[in-house]
């Protein structure tokens, strides 16, 4: 399932020498290279390939020591259920574009009580997951209801009653360290923040908050007082919305509307969909498995060039065309076999990329579906 969808063809070569830029330095991995995960690196640091180069770098090198992979296989949040009575927060429903619609009642957050049901490594650990679920699974969800590729998220983060006071050294700890994962290794997944209920306690504090956060990010977010139910009705249908905030929903038949996780990602009907699309997938996926990476295919076809040497038998008259490279020298005839090759390497090059991003994507829906499998065992 392609999240990415159609972008403008300069920013599409943008990708493309991206992904040849970390081939040619050996430092392309096996996965994390499909398209809307490099572009979204690429718009982070505003298309600069080698600024981008690094933050991608130093997301996988995250990955590794944080060990990702192992919290999405392994990681059990037992006290989720009672953290979210001292916390509310939770997805529930879309936007009506269809993007995931995510919602946090911070002014509701008891953090003493959040403490001793876990510890912060705990809920950074948690969240993480979160992130991972929304990326392979909400939106691959999302983009089969909306008929259209969605990439990212809209937030409501209620601050209602919340000033300087609630900023205490746990709740500065915890918000650095959430912002840092966010913006650093789950960038541009942010459509719009709406931050409601803010009265002049919060906006105090709002002065000091927006200090840490890149202006990219500054940029969606819109800061509202307690007159902002016009605003959500236009982001958000009413249906999607919960009577707290002046909705419809009520999510009775599930906890209410923070505990229900709503949305197409829980739909049945989506699900099937999902499972038939990874069904039809299965065998281009097996291939992979006893195929070769790009780049073992092309170190093959590197190898078996033939490059005359200079202690070769030398060609001489008006056909001869010398090309002195170090101590290697190309005959006319063997020079022209070799731009043969590189136009065909260079079509081949281009084939296994988009080979490449169309099995990370299947990989993603996978995964996604496998965590769903999980849930429903749970």
């Amino acid at each position: 399932m392609s999240l990415e969808g159609a972008y403008d063809p300069e920013k599409e070569q943008i990708v493309v020498s991206f992904r040849e830029l970390l081939l040619l330095e050996d430092q392309l991995p096996g996965k994390h290279t499909d398209n809307h995960t490099l572009l979204r690196f690429l718009r982070m640091r505003d298309f600069d390939l080698i600024k981008a180069k690094e933050a991608f770098l130093n997301y996988l090198k995250w990955r590794k020591e944080f060990r990702v992979d192992a919290i999405i296989k392994e990681f059990k949040f037992e006290e989720y259920t009672e953290v979210k009575k001292c916390y509310p927060h939770g997805f529930h429903g879309v936007d009506r574009y269809g993007r995931p619609l995510y919602i946090e009642r911070i002014g509701m957050l008891d953090l003493n009580a959040l403490l001793q049901i876990t510890t912060i490594d705990r809920f950074l650990k948690y969240h993480v997951r979160e992130q991972e679920k929304t990326l392979k699974w909400r939106y691959a969800a999302c983009s089969i209801a909306a008929k259209t590729p969605i990439s990212s998220t809209t937030s409501i983060l209620d601050v209602k009653d919340v000033g300087m006071s609630n900023f205490s050294k746990p709740a500065r700890y915890l918000f650095m360290e959430l912002q840092k994962i966010d913006s650093n290794y789950y960038p541009e997944t942010l459509h719009e923040l709406l931050i409601i209920n803010a009265g002049s306690g919060f906006r105090v504090l709002w002065n000091v908050l927006k200090a840490f956060l890149d202006p990219r990010t500054l940029a969606k977010i819109k800061v509202l007082g307690s007159n902002y139910r016009s605003k959500l009705t236009e982001v958000i249908h009413p249906s999607n919305l919960p009577t707290f905030f002046s909705g419809n929903c009520t999510c009775s038949d599930c906890g209410g509307c923070l505990s229900s996780d709503k949305g197409p990602w829980t739909d049945p009907e989506i699900t099937d969909k999902l499972q038939a699309m990874n069904d039809s997938e299965k065998e281009f996926k097996d291939g992979e498995q006893s195929g070769m990476s790009a780049k073992e295919t092309m170190d093959f076809d590197m190898e078996n060039v033939q490059i005359k040497d200079f202690s070769d038998a030398i060609p001489t008259g008006d056909d001869a065309l010398w090309q002195f490279r170090g101590t290697k020298v190309i005959d006319k005839p063997s020079l022209q076999k070799i731009e043969a090759f590189e136009a065909a390497l260079k079509d081949a090059k281009a084939k296994i990329n988009t080979l490449e991003c169309a099995l990370e994507d299947t990989k993603v829906v996978l995964q996604g579906l496998e965590w769903h499998i999980e849930e429903l065992k749970n």
